[in-house]
C-alpha cells in the first residue's frame, strides 16, 4: 500500500504548473485524482498524461470563481469516486510584474475573484461537507505575501496571498472543534515558466534583471512542491490544522540568504 492509498484528492488549476505537479506526486503516491482548469484542452492534455501514467483520475472544465462550476466539480468528485478527502484551492493567477498604475482594473477584479473570492467561495462549500463526512483536509495555497513579506510590482498578488493565509488560519480557528485540517502553503518561488511571458511595464523589467540570481537561490523545482504537498495530505485529519506551510526554512533559507550575498558581491544583482 502507498502513501497516500484509497485518498481522493481534488485540485483546482491542476493542469499545469504547480497543480499539475501536485497531482503528479500525489497520483503517483496512490490517491485518486480529479483535475480541473478553465481550459478544455488542457484537462484533457492533462487526463491524457495521468491517464499514461495508469493514475486513477477524471476531471472536467470548471471556473473556481463560478459558484455553480465549484459546485459541478463536488458532484462530479463524488459521482466518480463516492467521496473525496483531501480538496487543494490551487488555481490562481497573476497581474504580472509591474506598478499597480499600470495595471487595468479588469485585471485587478480578475485576480481577487479567482485567488481570493474562489477559494473563499470553495471553503464555504466544502467545510460543511466534510464536517458530514466527518474528515477532510483543505489546503489553500498561498504564495509571495503570505508571510507578510512585500513584493514591489506584484502588489494585487501579494494583496491576495496574504489574504489566504490570514482567512485559512481564521477558519481553522472557526472549525477547531470538528476533525479536520485546515492548512495553507507558501511554495516559495517556483520555476514554472512564469516570468518567460509575464506582463510587465519599464520599472517591472529593470527589477526583473535580478530574477534569475534570486530564482537560483531561492527557488524550487514543481516535483519539490508536489512532493512537499505529499507530505501535507498524508497527515491524519485534525491532528493539526491552521498551519502555514513554508518551503523556503532552515538550510534552504540559509543557502539561499548566502548565494544572494555572493552574487551581490560579484555584481550580478
Amino acid at each position: 500500500m502507498t502513501k497516500l492509498s484509497n485518498k481522493v484528492i481534488v485540485i483546482t488549476g491542476s493542469t499545469q504548473g504547480i497543480g499539475k505537479a501536485i497531482a503528479d506526486a500525489c497520483g503517483k503516491a496512490g490517491a485518486k485524482l480529479v483535475i480541473c482548469s478553465r481550459n478544455n484542452e488542457h484537462v484533457n492534455e492533462a487526463l491524457r498524461y495521468f491517464k499514461e501514467k495508469n493514475y486513477p483520475v477524471s476531471g472536467m472544465v470548471a471556473d473556481v470563481s463560478q459558484t455553480e462550476d465549484l459546485k459541478k466539480l463536488k458532484d462530479h468528485a463524488l459521482e466518480q469516486w463516492g467521496h473525496f478527502d483531501v480538496w487543494i484551492n490551487n488555481a490562481g493567477v497573476s497581474t504580472g510584474y509591474r506598478l499597480l498604475e499600470h495595471v487595468p482594473d479588469e485585471d485587478l477584479r480578475k485576480i481577487v475573484d479567482i485567488n481570493l473570492t474562489a477559494t473563499l467561495l470553495a471553503c464555504k462549500m466544502i467545510i460543511p461537507y466534510f464536517k458530514q463526512q466527518g474528515s477532510g483536509i483543505l489546503i489553500n495555497m498561498s504564495g509571495r505575501g503570505g508571510h507578510g513579506d512585500h513584493a514591489a510590482f506584484m502588489v494585487p498578488y501579494t494583496a491576495t496571498k496574504a489574504a489566504i493565509t490570514t482567512l485559512t488560519q481564521s477558519l481553522a480557528k472557526e472549525n477547531a472543534d470538528h476533525p479536520l485540517s485546515i492548512h495553507s502553503v507558501v511554495p516559495g518561488m517556483i520555476d514554472t515558466g512564469f516570468f518567460d511571458s509575464v506582463e510587465t511595464d519599464e520599472a517591472g523589467r529593470r527589477d526583473m534583471k535580478s530574477l534569475p540570481w534570486v530564482m537560483q537561490a531561492f527557488g524550487f523545482s514543481p516535483e519539490e512542491v508536489g512532493h512537499f504537498f505529499v507530505r501535507i495530505v498524508a497527515q491524519q485529519p485534525g491532528k493539526k490544522t491552521g498551519h502555514n506551510y513554508s518551503m523556503l526554512k532552515g538550510f534552504r533559507l540559509l543557502r539561499g540568504i548566502l548565494m544572494i550575498s555572493w552574487f551581490k558581491i560579484r555584481g550580478k544583482i
